[in-house]
């Protein structure tokens, strides 16, 4: 007897603090496999608790009579005009989370005036994500590449059909890290991934069965491929050394990604903030750099571009905010951070986001 998974169908405003409060309200309205899949990290989770932790390292120097007054968060980027420096991170099956799935986190973004990025593993296809957040919508698309090259060209076609303006390659996931709250829980999926279809169908599979049916032999020559078959910027995700930024950027990457998977993959890795400094270094203002996992408050998207970053992606949070309130939940889970940098470039004398990219942290030698 197959079980119909049932979850939040919410639409409207949500009354929360912050986001630890989400997180919280989150895991009443999702059911425990879904909140355990989304919530969770690897292993001893240390790395996914580095990933919040590590923000304390550096601190943000206060300043006054600086002459600001209102501070903008508006940025452009790759000639899209973005409210905040904060874009949507792919995750996947955001059916889990909301019945209305990815085109309601989507709209979200879409409203509040960001990027979304679909995963390959979405829950609804590309054609149906893409009009939920209307023709205008800056979308990328995230790819987990299959064995067969064929079906790879088949769903980049898709994805630049749709209007996608980049490609990330998730290249830190080519096996699923040890998810212990997955097999405490028998956590199975519940949902079809239609994109993937011709290679995964996601309905009562494993994240281990999942990973194993795409491709796990990632290399330079995979960059080289979908930047030839989309003809359109690539960006590699999971970069967290010097050695991988040469690596990439000689393969043609258009943008580094620096992500640890929210702390989900590699556990016993380091947290994803403390690999941007060496990162950034390494990069050196060659291409944009994109930087996820931990980020709860304003004052880590403020951190994250002081030390390197151009764009933060946001991943939980939106997905708990979609739990809670559908479309508008996601829309206020960003204007939730938006709000929060706002308070923070006040606070630090700093009246725009390229004043952030000049603003110096200081180390932090009591922890």
């Amino acid at each position: 007897m197959t079980t119909v998974y049932t979850t939040s169908n919410a639409e409207g405003p949500i009354d929360f603090i912050n986001m630890y409060d989400l997180e919280e309200m989150a895991k009443e309205v999702i059911p425990k496999g879904g909140y355990g899949y989304i919530n969770s990290g690897a292993g001893d989770v240390f790395t996914y608790r580095e990933n919040e932790r590590a923000f304390d390292h550096r601190l943000i120097i206060p300043h006054v009579l600086k002459d600001v007054e209102l501070p903008t968060t508006e940025v452009t980027f790759m000639d899209e005009k973005l409210r905040a420096p904060i874009i949507m991170a792919p995750i996947a099956a955001h059916g889990l989370a909301n019945m209305k799935g990815e085109e309601a986190t989507a709209k979200g973004v879409a409203d509040f005036g960001s990027i979304f990025s679909i995963s390959s593993y979405a829950s609804r296809t590309i054609a149906q994500i893409r009009e939920a957040a209307g023709p205008e919508a800056c979308q990328w698309f995230q790819l987990y590449m299959s064995k067969d090259d064929g079906i790879n060209i088949d769903i980049l076609a898709q994805a630049k059909a749709s209007g996608a303006k980049a490609i990330i390659l998730t290249a830190d996931a080519t096996v699923g890290g040890n998810r212990e709250t997955d097999k405490r829980n028998g956590f199975t999926f519940p949902l079809p991934m239609p994109i993937v279809q011709a290679y995964q169908s996601g309905v009562g599979q494993t994240m281990d069965a999942v990973y194993g049916s795409s491709k796990q032999k990632l290399s330079p020559r995979d960059v080289e491929f979908i930047a030839k078959n989309s003809s359109l910027p690539v960006f590699v995700k999971g970069i967290q050394s010097e050695e991988d930024v040469e690596r990439a950027l000689s393969a043609g990457a258009n943008g580094i990604w620096v992500s640890n998977h929210g702390g989900r993959q590699l556990d016993g890795g380091p947290a994803t903030f403390d690999s941007l400094q060496y990162v950034a270094r390494a990069v050196d203002k060659r291409v944009p750099i994109i930087f996820d996992s931990g980020v709860r408050r304003g004052q880590h998207v403020f951190k994250a571009i002081a030390s390197g970053a151009d764009l933060v992606a946001i991943g939980r949070p939106a997905i708990y905010g979609l739990a809670l309130g559908g479309a508008a939940g996601v829309k206020q889970v960003f204007e939730f951070f938006q709000k929060e940098l706002e308070m923070v470039m006040q606070l630090a004398g700093t009246q725009t986001v390229a004043d952030i990219t000049q603003a110096k942290l200081r180390a932090n030698h009591y922890i």
